[in-house]
């Protein structure tokens, strides 16, 4: 059986691959999304003070630090049994905004819009930042402006524009000042008037594109608060692939509706409910969630999208254009938190005492989708046990199976045509995965490792772990 590799897959977060195998007849018999990076986070966790691992997760990614800071903060809440208070929450959600902004342009601008602002068909070297300069310059000085916003209000509130510092159990460790809220609140309202300008270019980016790649039908889970869309807290809902209710759950119930597994050609997690429908989480799986943005930009957008999608969805593409109208809601929600005077208030941290349960479980919404934190610790608040579940682990079924819908549309007599190859990394693309954050495979990892006593020559033959 012939085999076609595209590596690296370009222009996302890590390092994957693509194999696709051929029949006798040169046809796509079958494709797979295949990650090897290795980590191994939840074992460095296990003997570590269960507040230290508000430092050491947000190491896990260089892009999602936030994310996975403010879900250890919120699993260290419970067992310490501290709530935030208002201005220690309000700072907490504000960080999280400025994640999304962040990560959301990020890939928007630079990562996903080559392949549509360009074209699929265009030479790789023009497809990128460095064409999306060439061509659009004014589109390209707008989406450095908005990430750098972003950025500046995760270092702001996060004390580092990556791998923030500030989340303590209860709360937050430092108040924002009258002077830095003015500072940022002008920054909010210029990246909101950038990002409202860029919706009537990111509603059109799918126009000439096939809306079939990478067909796939599942179920979807994401949390809302209230019917609206909500990053920091709510119950988690449970879809199904025809928008039905199947639950909802907010701690240690989630074991109740999702599983995990692996396959032997990825190192990559994967996620499935209990049913054994398989589903996916991020901005495709929010919008088809909830009934509103609950800002009036986003909610407009919202309504343009829906006149096109519809109001539920399994187009896979669409990704791209729910992610645009997450960051409009975010650019909002940044400039609202930023007007409240409450947001410099005193009150940011409620003091832990000791241990008061042995298990917490933070839930929060990263970009890329639904990120579980789960701990458990001795009596002297020592982990004994990690779980981490991250979206791109969660979206990773739809992946492997959009890739291989993909191979079937774009590949022709057997040959991998540059432009194939790209329609195939696009439809990964839209998902913005996170393989930094998602590589903690289960049970033993088929690697061989080779000990080199001198550069060529090894000290023993590869041992395999």
């Amino acid at each position: 059986m012939k085999e076609i590799t595209i590596s690296p897959v370009t222009r996302i977060e890590g390092h994957a691959n693509v194999r696709i195998y051929l029949d006798e007849q040169n046809r796509v018999n079958s494709a797979h999304f295949q990650v090897v990076e290795l980590r191994g986070f939840e074992k460095f966790l296990i003997g570590s003070a269960v507040e230290e691992a508000l430092r050491i997760t947000p190491r896990i990614c260089g892009i999602c630090p936030v994310s996975h800071h403010v879900a250890a903060a919120k699993a260290c809440d419970e067992i310490f049994g501290v709530k935030p208070p208002e201005t220690g929450r309000m700072l907490r959600e504000l960080l999280m905004n400025g994640q999304f902004i962040h990560s959301h342009s990020l890939h928007f601008f630079m990562l996903a819009s080559p392949d549509f602002l360009i074209g699929s068909d265009a030479p790789a070297s023009d497809r990128s930042v460095v064409g999306l300069i060439k061509k659009a310059p004014d589109i390209a000085k707008k989406a450095i402006e908005i990430r750098k916003f972003g950025q500046r209000l995760t270092e702001a509130i996060g004390a580092k524009p990556i791998h923030p510092s500030t989340c303590v159990p209860g709360g937050i460790s430092c108040r924002l000042s009258e002077e830095k809220r003015s500072e940022l609140l002008d920054m909010a309202k210029k990246s909101l008037e950038i990002a409202k300008e860029g919706w009537e270019t990111a509603k059109s980016v799918l126009d000439k594109t096939d809306l079939t790649l990478g067909a796939v039908e599942t179920s979807f889970v994401g949390m809302s608060k209230d019917n609206k869309f909500s990053i920091y807290d709510g119950p988690v809902n449970v879809i199904g692939k025809g928008r039905e209710q199947k639950g909802n759950f907010s701690g240690t119930d989630y074991l109740d509706y999702i599983e995990e597994y692996s396959e032997d050609w990825s190192y990559l997690k994967f996620s499935r409910l209990k049913s054994g429908d398989y589903y996916r989480v991020g901005p495709l799986a929010r919008l088809n969630i909830i009934k509103s943005m609950g800002t009036p930009l986003a909610d407009s957008a919202l309504f343009e999208y829906r006149s096109v999608f519809g109001e539920f969805t399994q187009t896979t593409l669409a990704y791209n254009i729910a992610r645009y109208i997450e960051l409009l809601s975010c650019c909002e929600n940044a400039v609202t938190l930023l007007s409240d005077l409450k947001i410099c208030g005193d009150d940011i941290r409620a003091e832990p005492g000791g241990i008061a349960k042995k298990r917490g479980v933070g839930i929060i919404e990263a970009p890329r989708g639904t990120l579980i934190h789960d701990y458990t610790v001795d009596d002297n608040g020592f982990i004994t046990k990690c779980n981490l579940i991250v979206a791109t682990c969660q979206n990773n079924y739809a992946m492997d199976r959009g890739v291989e819908d993909a191979a079937r549309k774009v590949i022709s007599g057997g040959v991998l045509s540059e432009t194939a190859s790209n329609r195939i990394e696009t439809v990964i693309r839209a998902y913005d995965p996170c393989i930094s954050c998602a590589t903690h495979a289960i049970g033993k990892m088929p690697i061989s490792i080779e000990v080199l006593h001198d550069r060529n020559k090894p000290e023993k033959g590869p041992r395999e772990i």
